[in-house]
Parts: C-alpha cells; sequence; structure tokens
C-alpha cells in the first residue's frame, strides 16, 4: 500500500515538472534546430535578449549554411550589445564585419564594434587599451566606409577619445611632478607635446616643464648643475617665445633670471678653482 502511494507520488512530481516547464525551456532542450532558431528570432523581435541569447548559442554552429545564418550571427552580435556585454559584443560585430563583407549589415556592425569598445573605455586614470582599440576601428571604419553618414560621429568621439588620453598623459607627468621626480616629470610632459601637440593644456604642460627643470636644477649633484640650468634656460625661452604674456609668464622670467644667475656662479666659481 505505501509503495503504491509512493508510486503515485513520484509520478505526480514527474507530470507536474513536465507541464510547469516553460515554453522557453521546452524548446531549449528539444534539440530541434529550426524550432529553437525559429524561437531565437521570435525572442529577440520580443526584446528578451537573454533568451534569444541563449538559443542562439545552442545553434550557430549548425546553422552556417543557411540563408538565415547571416541574420542569426548580427542579431547575436546584437544581444550583447544590448545586455550590455561589450566586449563580446565588440568582437562579434568584428567577426560578422570580417565575414559577411558583402551583407547590407556590414557597415553597422564594424560601427558598433567600435563603440563597443568606445563603451568599456574607463575613466582617464585607469588603463586605455579600449580607447586606443577604439579609436583604431573608430579610423579603420572611416577608412572602409568614407561616405557614411556615421564618419563624423567617428570623428567627434576618437577627439574625446584623444582628449581622455590627453588628461591621462597630462596627470602622469603632474603625478611626477608633485612626487618630485622632475627628470620623469620632463620627459612625460615631453611626450605630451609630441603626442598631443594641440591639447588645451600646452600652455600650462610647457610650464611645469619650467618648473621641474628649475627644481632638478638645484637638486642635482654639482657636475650637472650648469648643464640643467643651461636647459632650464633654453625651456623658459621657449615658454616666454609662445606666451609673451600670460598667467605663468612672470615667473617664468624669474626663473629664467635665477638659472643666468646660477649659472654665472657655477663659471665663476669653476675660474676660482682652476687658479
Amino acid at each position: 500500500m505505501i509503495k503504491n502511494i509512493l508510486w503515485m507520488l513520484c509520478c505526480a512530481i514527474i507530470l507536474l515538472n513536465g507541464a510547469c516547464k516553460s515554453e522557453f525551456e521546452k524548446v531549449r532542450v528539444s534539440g530541434n534546430a529550426d524550432l529553437i532558431l525559429k524561437k531565437a528570432f521570435e525572442y529577440y523581435e520580443d526584446k528578451k535578449y537573454q533568451k534569444a541569447q541563449t538559443l542562439f548559442e545552442l545553434v550557430l554552429s549548425n546553422v552556417r549554411a543557411r540563408p538565415d545564418a547571416e541574420k542569426a550571427n548580427f542579431q547575436y552580435a546584437y544581444t550583447h550589445y544590448h545586455l550590455k556585454q561589450y566586449l563580446l559584443g565588440a568582437y562579434y560585430f568584428k567577426t560578422f564585419s570580417n565575414t559577411y563583407l558583402n551583407s547590407p549589415q556590414r557597415e553597422e556592425a564594424a560601427y558598433l564594434s567600435a563603440y563597443c569598445n568606445y563603451l568599456q573605455s574607463p575613466s582617464y586614470r585607469l588603463d586605455q587599451g579600449a580607447s586606443l582599440t577604439a579609436i583604431e576601428e573608430f579610423q579603420t571604419f572611416a577608412n572602409l566606409f568614407p561616405d557614411s553618414k556615421r564618419v563624423e560621429e567617428c570623428n567627434v568621439l576618437i577627439d574625446e577619445l584623444r582628449r581622455k588620453l590627453e588628461k591621462k598623459a597630462f596627470h602622469e607627468g603632474e603625478l611626477y611632478y608633485n612626487l618630485k621626480q622632475y627628470q620623469s616629470a620632463v620627459i612625460s610632459f615631453d611626450n605630451l607635446l609630441k603626442d598631443y601637440p594641440e591639447s588645451p593644456d600646452v600652455e600650462r604642460v610647457r610650464y611645469l616643464i619650467v618648473k621641474s627643470m628649475q627644481q632638478l636644477s638645484g637638486n642635482s649633484v654639482v657636475e650637472k648643475k650648469q648643464e640643467r640650468y643651461s636647459e632650464t634656460v633654453k625651456r623658459s625661452e621657449e615658454f616666454l617665445a609662445k606666451y609673451n604674456s600670460g598667467k605663468y609668464t612672470k615667473e617664468v622670467r624669474e626663473i629664467k633670471k635665477d638659472a643666468e644667475r646660477e649659472i654665472k656662479a657655477l663659471v665663476k666659481s669653476e675660474k676660482a678653482a682652476s687658479k
């Protein structure tokens, strides 16, 4: 009697589980590629991107030769974008663009590959690998599709990303300066001027180079003082040639005069020692 009751209870549980299984789960475990792909398209259109993505993943490798493979791969890439999975989104959009060269969606996919990298670009204080990749891909897009209406937006986003790289370079140079690592500060600021000559921070960068050389000269061993004070004078002259008046001009003139006085004193001292 007890065995019969337990058997009936088990059957009821099995039937109940089957009845409660969702449509999505039934499709997912069906093994029917046609049905799975059909429902993936439907879930995508209904904006149920997580379910669509799960179903696409089950069948994409099996539908490569089908006419709707292109649509499936494009929507699969888009599910990552909609779900804010930008690293994978960038990868799958780029793969689509490189695979379906004649697709009418190729331009959109190439743009979105770059845009997903743009969306991953972090604060200027952090590693800018995604920013560099986005810039490279936006430039590649503009070369591939020069007549696209998206080129103008690409240029705007490139400028935004380059400004972030400028800020990072300036922050690094300023950090060296604040840490009193003046030689590293000069090198860092020089690289910034080379890479971003149109930066809005150029005047302050040149000023901090002068200040760094002043501090570096004053803290140097005697053997290097004259050389470094001479470099301070040179950097001061470069600054004053560009900024004859401004926020830092008066101070830079004073730094130049002080450096020239130090050079004269060092030369006088050398002559006296040689007698």
